[in-house]
């Protein structure tokens, strides 16, 4: 007899593939089994995962149609059932399964606009955390500051890519037609932090870009200094960090392990 863990793990696959039949032992009121009963359950539960990854990625339904991303979820969903019953997590590996999905192939970026939607979903869903200020900042030694690392905001992300996502998100965040897309117009990077109410969503050129991802990785203020001078060596450091505190991301400071020359290279 199974037990009653593959019995749960029977019936959730069932749940989300409709080749598979009826769980063994579920009856209807008549105590005959009920395929009609099971495939109502079955579908409202698929529909509402593809609702949850809709309401999650309204850009990506708005670029590919609401039909064909409906068709497109269903899919996904088939595959990927929820491991939390917190619906807020489902769906974040839909950007990946949209790289690799065939009838999308003239659409190469629409994975990396996903991407821009669940990083917003995660910044809005952040903890609180307060700014550190500019005098907290300058009451540090310089050469103390220079060594130490900067806490970026909790709900700060970073979206590199090879399109212009950012443009993409703006232009069809709004009501209306949205403009036709320039994918020659090259590749963004795009922050996304809510350090007060509302999620802020804006283009980094490239010497920020380097900045605030060396920070993101634990780096030093000297050592994201470096990576911003490698890739924009007109950048005015001083004002990239003045920028980057007003803006509230920075709150704290910690120190990291030495940092050789060759790290740094």
């Amino acid at each position: 007899m199974p037990s009653l863990f593959e019995r749960q793990a029977d019936f959730g696959a069932a749940l989300l593939d409709p080749e598979r039949a009826v769980p063994e032992g579920l009856v209807g009121p008549d105590g005959r089994p009920s395929a009609r009963r099971f495939a109502v359950y079955r579908n409202n539960v698929v529909s509402s995962l593809i609702d949850a990854l809709a309401e999650a990625y309204p850009i990506v339904q708005r670029l590919v149609g609401e039909a064909f991303f409906r068709a497109t979820a269903r899919v996904f969903v088939t595959d990927n059932s929820p491991d939390s019953p917190v619906m807020l997590r489902y769906g974040a590996g839909f950007a990946d399964f949209l790289d690799g999905f065939a009838p999308l192939a003239d659409l190469p970026y629409i994975g990396d606009v996903a991407r821009v939607e669940r990083a917003y979903l995660a910044s809005y869903h952040a903890p609180e955390a307060t700014a550190l200020t500019v005098e907290a900042m300058v009451a540090t030694a310089p050469e103390t500051l220079l060594e130490m690392s900067m806490v970026l905001h909790p709900s700060c992300r970073i979206v590199t890519s090879d399109y212009p996502v950012g443009t993409i998100w703006h232009t069809n965040n709004a009501a209306g037609t949205p403009d036709p897309i320039n994918l020659a117009a090259g590749g963004e990077t795009v922050l996304i932090a809510r350090p007060e109410a509302r999620v802020d969503l804006r283009l980094l050129p490239e010497g920020p870009a380097q900045f605030l991802l060396s920070l993101g990785a634990g780096h030093s203020l000297s050592r994201a200094a470096e990576a911003a001078l490698r890739t924009a060596p007109d950048q005015d450091v001083s004002a990239l960090l003045s920028g980057v505190i007003r803006l509230g991301l920075i709150v704290g400071l910690q120190p990291v392990a030495c940092e050789s020359a060759a790290a740094r290279d």
